[in-house]
């Protein structure tokens, strides 16, 4: 089944809601150079390194114990806006 198969399939179980919702990301990331590139780029597979590894747990264990800040905060700190 191609990819445009699998989307009719899955747009004839959608919502009207998660229809409209779905169309605007579809058109907007067809109109978003940013967005363009990043669905070009190729896949990252290169390997993570223990540190690397060690460093996104703490990361996520922290996130998880509420340890994070809201978007304003940080970009009031890094005085951006």
């Amino acid at each position: 089944m191609t990819a445009k198969e699998r989307l009719r399939c899955l747009a004839d179980e959608l919502s009207e809601e998660e229809a409209a919702a779905a169309l605007l990301l579809v058109g907007r990331g067809r109109g978003d150079p940013m967005l363009q590139a990043l669905a070009a780029a190729p896949q990252d597979d290169e390997p993570s390194t223990p540190d690397e590894d060690a460093s996104a747990r703490e990361g996520y264990a922290a996130y998880k114990r509420g340890e994070s800040i809201r978007l304003e905060e940080l970009k009031h700190e890094l005085e951006i806006d």
